[in-house]
């Protein structure tokens, strides 16, 4: 049989660390030896001795994510073996955080995560609560962390001296240090004649930087993930919702 599917790019070959790796950069591998956490419905394949359960994400998690739609609904994955996830063939990036290192990341962009990793969701600084508040998923500690984008993203460097606004829509992620709250870009005439779709903005000041995706759309199907949860500037109640982005 004869066919480029068959190519060497895209043959599994046998793992030679346990962890996670882009199989390619559509797809995470994780090869389990104890557990991952991720996306409910991001498993496309697996082998071996594994389980796949519902992950329980605490209390207060839940009772925020509730509230506040934000979060990604969580499956653990336990045993031996291998397992690929992936979601609406979006990019796959995996970040590596060391053990001081925070990172505020959109529920929709998070595939999967070590559970060495903590996750809690909070509140975004500055945005207050117009339009049901602004929330996002934060991850600290030591360890890997797979993320979503909805094509290449940009990497755009924040300094003291130079703010960065994005839309609510594209921003992926951000370092958690920087200080953020919500610009307004558009003056009220402007607003009254029709306006330009870009009324409000997150800004974002201090030192670090922030993560952006070329698209205001979401980097999988809601429907078909059957995820009711989202992300700033999505559904959810969220400040995006209300802004209209």
């Amino acid at each position: 049989m004869h066919s480029d599917i068959f190519n060497a790019d895209n043959m599994v070959q046998p793992p030679t660390r346990a962890g996670m790796s882009l199989q390619h950069p559509r797809c995470v591998r994780y090869t389990v030896n104890g557990e991952v956490r991720a996306r409910q419905g991001s498993m496309v394949a697996w082998r071996g001795n594994l389980t796949f359960e519902t992950q329980r994400q605490g209390i207060r998690n839940f009772v925020k994510r509730a509230v506040t739609g934000e979060g990604v609904p969580l499956m653990a994955v336990r045993g031996q073996g291998e397992v690929w996830f992936a979601e609406g063939a979006a990019s796959c990036f995996v970040i590596d955080l060391e053990q001081n290192d925070v990172l505020t990341i959109n529920g929709r962009n998070i595939l999967c995560f070590d559970p060495t990793l903590a996750y809690e969701i909070h509140l975004v600084q500055g945005a207050g609560m117009l339009g049901g508040g602004l929330f996002n998923s934060v991850f600290s500690g030591h360890g890997q962390l797979a993320v979503l984008s909805n094509g290449q993203p940009l990497v755009i460097p924040v300094t003291p001296q130079v703010p960065v606004f994005v839309d609510t829509n594209s921003v992926i992620g951000w370092s958690h240090q920087l200080q953020t709250s919500i610009h307004r870009s558009e003056s009220l005439k402007s607003v009254l004649r029709g306006g330009s779709g870009e009324l409000f903005q997150l800004r974002l000041d201090g030192q670090g930087f922030v993560l952006v995706q070329p698209s205001e759309g979401l980097p999988y199907s809601p429907a078909a993930a059957g995820d009711s949860g989202s992300t700033a500037g999505s559904q959810g109640g969220l400040l995006g919702s209300f802004l209209g982005g």
